[in-house]
């Protein structure tokens, strides 16, 4: 096998190509379109010709690329593929002469066969707005937040808590504690949000019902009184599109709560009763065997068109005018429209990504996902993912403390502590199982409301950094869970979900928060690190680096979490001296050689060209 992984130290990049404007010409084709795709080649690669193997109405063929250029000991090579399918997938064949031929795909180079899986694909599905890759996406859980003053009663079903008051995260009372959060205290401190960096806030649900998560919706009709009522909802919105933020909110296609009307009328025979599966004997399924999520049977033309139609569904109106969200997290997105027999859940991402086109155009619509997602996110429904499996799971398994105890969502098994060779592996898997211009869209996070703060996986805020380092520079958009910024830790999700100490500063980690802000505004001032080409170059047990490229700018990211040998790579990588954008180590640089110092722990930006 030939670079599957990585470079190493002191090795020569290998032949390369990505979904980047770098090399594909059209980024959104139409049926028809012929596409220039380019091939980067290292002269030292022994490469005699290069073909493009193209899939057809599922039957391969080859076009032979041509060479268009020799720069810095690099050959380009360019060949033109017609986007005949709505999907037209594709692969490198690299003809080695008398060694035979390797197989470049989106997961590296192989000197063997390999499955379809990661080929390179051309879609002609339009990726949703440009603002997506561009986003710093902050989540907030309204009910920690912050509180504005307003006096409201506690309701029936909560047990009261100071704002100061430790969390309930363990037995029944743990959905019912009740701090009393609410949109007009997200308001109050929007300038935190904008101060941060970030450019999008992810409300987690807003919709009445008897917990403080609120995924068990009693109604879908009104914002919950207890958060302000839906003019609260307008005034943030109105609010945070005056601040250049756009607001997305969390919606349950899967399932409602069992206290819903729609539900009640259900069970009462109703017509409401096609909404939900129920067996000859009134039983229900539910949401992983929760009995106060019953799920929906989405095979109801009648309840699509109430939850997500073009219409007056639940989905459309809270796009419109006077509340105005940006687009829509949706809930358990793999699950919605799947029960046994039935799958609908291309369909229902179809039409949800047709209303939310149809209604507000420029709209984002983004699935919750936690594994595999290739098979869902071609790009003609979900724009993105939140990215657990490509990029939490492989951080937190590279950053770990050992024996932290701590262990994936819903896994036996403890997090393991990898080297950055099955990091690195894992990463290009991931980017390489879905379209480039659909990977720019998954939300990369180190945390959630479901999740161990980041600080307990590493017990170490120095990791805390590094990991930070590596968010803010690969592709995808980094999503940050509140309170990350100010240093929270916490054993498990429902422990995350802390207050934030507005009234308290000095307990904030400003060291933490300075890193945040810093590496933010790296991200936002290079458009490589949004929207650039990504080649891993460096990939150690406790180093891995890579370059962002686009037509204007090569940028090296190297994240050590301990000190290393370093490495050398090749001095035509920068074709000016290097420049330091973030970090305290210089790169040294001649002609002939690009020596990375092994300093570490840390993270380093240089400009090379």
């Amino acid at each position: 096998m030939i670079n599957q992984h990585a470079a190493v130290p002191g090795g020569e990049p290998g032949p390369h190509h990505d979904g980047s404007p770098l090399y594909v010409g059209t980024q959104t084709p139409a049926a028809g379109d012929r596409v220039p795709l380019r091939v980067r080649v290292p002269r030292s690669a022994g490469v005699d010709a290069v073909y493009l193997r193209v899939v057809e109405d599922a039957e391969p063929r080859y076009v032979r690329a041509t060479g268009s250029g020799h720069v810095d000991g690099e050959d380009w090579y360019t060949a033109e593929v017609t986007v005949h399918n709505p999907v037209t997938q594709y692969r490198v064949l690299l003809d080695r002469g008398p060694a035979g031929y390797t197989w470049l795909n989106g997961s590296g180079e192989y000197s063997r066969e390999v499955a379809d899986r990661h080929d390179f694909r051309l879609t002609t599905y339009d990726p949703g707005p440009d603002w997506g890759p561009d986003s710093i996406v902050y989540q907030i859980f309204p009910d920690r937040f912050a509180r504005s003053g307003a006096e409201r009663a506690v309701p029936d079903w909560a047990v009261s808590a100071g704002w100061d008051d430790p969390v309930i995260h363990r037995g029944p009372d743990t959905p019912h504690q009740f701090y009393g959060g609410d949109l007009d205290g997200i308001t109050e401190h929007l300038d935190h949000i904008t101060g941060l960096g970030a450019t999008a806030i992810y409300l987690t649900p807003i919709f009445p019902a008897r917990s403080n998560h609120r995924y068990n919706a009693t109604s879908f009709d009104c914002v919950d009184p207890l958060l302000g009522g839906d003019e609260a909802l307008a005034r943030l919105s109105t609010a945070a599109h005056a601040r250049g933020l756009h607001v997305i909110g969390d919606f349950t296609t899967n399932h409602s709560g069992d206290d819903h009307a729609w539900f009640r009328a259900a069970r009462a025979g109703g017509p409401e009763r096609e909404f939900y599966y129920f067996d000859e004997r009134g039983d229900y399924v539910s949401w992983m065997d929760h009995p106060t999520l019953p799920k929906f049977n989405l095979e109801s033309t009648q309840l699509r068109d109430r939850l997500f139609g073009r219409g007056d569904s639940v989905v459309a109106r809270w796009l419109r005018p006077p509340y105005d969200l940006d687009g829509w997290r949706i809930d358990v997105a793999n699950m919605t429209g799947r029960y046994g027999p039935f799958d609908h859940g291309h369909d229902v991402a179809r039409e949800l990504r047709g209303t939310l086109d149809a209604v507000r155009p420029g709209s984002a619509l983004l699935a919750e996902h936690c594994h595999d997602f290739s098979t869902d996110l071609i790009g003609d429904g979900w724009q993105g993912a939140m990215n657990y499996a490509g990029f939490t799971r492989p951080v937190w398994s590279w950053l770990t403390a050992a024996e932290n105890g701590l262990g994936f969502l819903g896994m036996p098994q403890r997090i393991p502590r990898r080297g950055g060779g099955d990091t690195i592996a894992t990463m290009r898997d991931f980017l390489a199982s879905t379209p480039w211009k659909v990977a720019l869209r998954h939300w990369n996070l180190l945390a959630s409301h479901d999740t161990p703060r980041f600080r307990t996986v590493t017990r170490d805020p120095v990791a805390v950094h590094l990991g930070v380092g590596l968010q803010m520079t690969y592709p995808g958009a980094p999503m940050i869970f509140a309170g990350e910024e100010l240093g929270f830790e916490a054993l498990d999700g429902e422990h995350a979900r802390t207050p934030m100490p507005w009234a308290r500063p000095q307990d904030w980690d400003q060291a933490a928060l300075t890193g945040f802000r810093e590496l933010i505004a790296l991200r936002r001032a290079h458009p490589a690190l949004r929207t650039g080409g990504l080649r891993w170059v460096i990939g150690t047990d406790d180093a891995i680096g890579y370059l962002r490229e686009t037509a204007d700018e090569r940028l090296l990211v190297v994240v050590a979490r301990a000190p290393w040998a370093g490495a050398v790579l090749p001095g035509r990588l920068a074709a000016q001296a290097p420049q330091t954008l973030y970090g305290e180590v210089a790169l040294q640089a001649s002609e002939r050689a690009l020596i990375v110092p092994g300093d570490g722990p840390g993270v380093g930006v240089w400009r090379l060209a």
